[in-house]
């Protein structure tokens, strides 16, 4: 499926769960289409470790955590699978993105683009709930099963390389840290940082 069709189908859909991205495609493309600068950690400077970041917020509220990874990072630490499962967090939603390519790097080609199958290494490591896009009209009616239905899932969304460079969200990494986490304590959850924004 195109792939700036599938997070803008996201992005309408997505409206209250907190957001988690990884480095390249999914943080730029995100961030191209909804400019929002509280509710999402633009996780760039790793690849990899989203789904890992976003659990740890999940273990601290009750609202839905949403990871994105691209497939390329998921490739570097694919372990993140055997964590996700031994946690097994009711709120938390991850989304491997497969297009086949380093979209950070020019879409440069993945070497195990075409061998992996992503879905099936996340039912090889014990997780129940496993979902598999390659339609947006399949994404479409699959979301709300995924997203709204409490327990831990994990989807692949397959789409084409998305052909053009995009800017990185225009913020650096304390920013990103201290609206984030300042948006998260002020909707709910557990204190982040030692010292309140506006003390009592």
């Amino acid at each position: 499926m195109n792939f700036e069709a599938c997070f803008r189908l996201l992005a309408e859909r997505l409206k209250d769960e907190i957001i988690v991205t990884s480095a390249g495609n999914s943080s730029e493309l995100w961030w191209d289409i909804t400019h929002e600068t509280e509710r999402v950690f633009y996780l760039e400077a790793s690849m990899s470790l989203a789904s890992v970041f976003a659990a740890g917020i999940a273990l601290g509220t009750e609202r839905t955590v949403v990871a994105f990874n691209g497939d390329g990072a998921f490739c570097m630490n694919p372990g993140m699978l055997l964590v996700e499962r031994q946690l097994s967090l009711s709120n938390l939603k991850h989304f491997v993105i497969s297009n086949r390519v380093y979209g950070s790097t020019n879409d440069l080609g993945h070497p195990f683009g075409e061998l992996m199958d992503y879905a099936a290494m996340a039912k090889a490591s014990g997780i129940e709930r496993v979902y598999d896009f390659s339609t947006l009209e399949g994404l479409g009616q699959g979301l709300n099963d995924m997203i709204k239905v409490p327990g831990h899932a994990f989807a692949v969304l397959h789409v084409d390389p998305l052909g053009r460079h995009l800017p990185s969200p225009p913020l650096d990494g304390p920013e990103v840290k201290f609206r984030f986490g300042r948006y998260l304590e002020r909707t709910g959850g557990r204190p982040v940082f030692d010292t309140p924004l506006h003390p009592k």
